[in-house]
């Protein structure tokens, strides 16, 4: 699958972290979207994500940024 198409969309990863506190740790990210009923393929890209303290939304895009 390419980048920007369903579950790898920068856009669509953050629309379930929506509501999380920053700074927040991976975990924090990864209870967030269950809490906002993530699919699987969001889920598997947040659990890719580097684990480290993310400061706001673009800290998490960073991060995005370094797992493909």
């Amino acid at each position: 699958m390419t980048r920007g198409v369903g579950g790898h969309s920068p856009a669509n990863v953050q629309k379930f972290l929506s509501g999380v506190g920053y700074p927040a740790d991976k975990q924090d990210l990864i209870e967030c979207a269950r809490r906002n009923n993530a699919p699987d393929e969001v889920m598997q890209e947040i659990r890719k994500l580097p684990d480290e303290q993310y400061g706001g939304p673009q800290d998490v895009m960073k991060g995005y940024g370094q797992i493909e």
